[in-house]
């Protein structure tokens, strides 16, 4: 496995990569990557959903990076113009990785599904062009709207001093267009900390704009369940719902099937 930290050459963001070289066994076979944007309201990147997810999708066949992405004090675009560089120097460096330059998605959770999400709406945008665009987006519990249900402090740590005015620059759900990429989301009815609201807003914009997506909300569990088993939290404090751990096992088949 090809495990090590590339600080990239632009933005500086580093990626922490998680490949298995399979050439030995399979010389032609070519994997799906994913790169993680682990949530934490912009504020920090949480632990429980980088490396463990990383391994996760290891063991499903799947090549993994966690995007390291600026948090505040560094403020928008900085986040979004890593996220773009991290997808163009991913796809470049595809086939060397053993992996499909056609199936590289964004996964990301929570803030971390924003950051996610936001170069899948604003790809055409960015000076990398069609290299950084997503070939699909999986996003858990995501942070979407800037709106009446937004998680007002993952926009406060993104924007600073920018918050009122840039707010609706932000607000993905209003971003969306017929070249964003395919999506898969998923989130719980009970979130009290990122509406569901805001995964409803984003499926709805999708389907306006005849964006392929498939969702999924559990109707119990807290934000932040990451994988949603034992693997994040400790099994006895019951803070993961073990009804919502096939989500991953789910959004890999999805992205098979793409």
């Amino acid at each position: 496995m090809l495990h090590t930290r590339i600080p990239l050459p632009e933005t500086g963001v580093n990626l922490v990569t998680y490949l298995t070289d399979n050439r030995a066994v399979e010389e032609d076979r070519l994997r799906p990557l994913v790169l993680v944007f682990p949530g934490g309201g912009y504020e920090f990147r949480s632990d429980r959903e980088a490396e463990p997810v990383a391994l996760r999708l290891l063991s499903l066949g799947v090549n993994a990076i966690v995007v390291e992405y600026s948090i505040a004090p560094a403020r928008y675009p900085q986040a979004l113009r890593e996220a773009a560089e991290a997808v163009a120097y991913a796809r470049a460096h595809a086939e060397e990785w053993c992996c499909d330059p056609y199936k590289i998605a964004v996964m990301g959770f929570s803030a971390g599904g924003h950051a996610a999400a936001h170069i899948g709406v604003k790809w055409q945008d960015m000076p990398q062009g069609a290299a950084c665009r997503p070939d699909a987006m999986i996003l858990s519990y995501p942070v979407i709207t800037a709106g009446e249900h937004a998680h007002r402090g993952s926009f406060r740590a993104l924007l600073g001093e920018q918050h009122d005015a840039l707010c609706g620059a932000v607000s993905l759900e209003n971003l969306v267009t017929p070249a964003a990429p395919p999506a898969f989301l998923w989130h719980t009815w009970e979130d009290e900390l990122v509406p569901v609201e805001n995964s409803l807003l984003f499926a709805a914009a999708l389907r306006r704009c005849g964006i392929p997506c498939e969702m999924h909300i559990w109707q119990h569990g807290m934000h932040g369940l990451s994988l949603s088993s034992d693997q994040v939290y400790p099994w006895k404090d019951g803070k993961y719902r073990p009804e919502a751990a096939c989500w991953i096992d789910m959004a890999v088949r999805w992205l098979g099937q793409l």
